[in-house]
């Protein structure tokens, strides 16, 4: 079976973002990055949401030229 969207761990997202983990979660304080998916104790984030994070940036970059 394929995930298509793989949960990622606090560390993986992060490293996504090619940010600290510190600096993630400082992101995910002021909502730039979504509030993590609990299971049980553990912290995931769909890879989807990380990557929509990114093109976020990109649009808003764009709008600022």
């Amino acid at each position: 079976m394929e995930i298509k969207d793989p949960l990622l761990t606090v560390r993986e997202s992060a490293e996504v973002l090619q940010i600290s983990v510190p600096t993630f979660w400082r992101r995910v304080a002021d909502g730039t990055v979504p509030r993590p998916l609990k299971i049980g104790s553990l912290s995931r984030w769909p890879r989807s949401e990380i990557m929509t994070v990114i093109e976020h940036a990109k649009a808003s970059r764009s709008n600022m030229a």
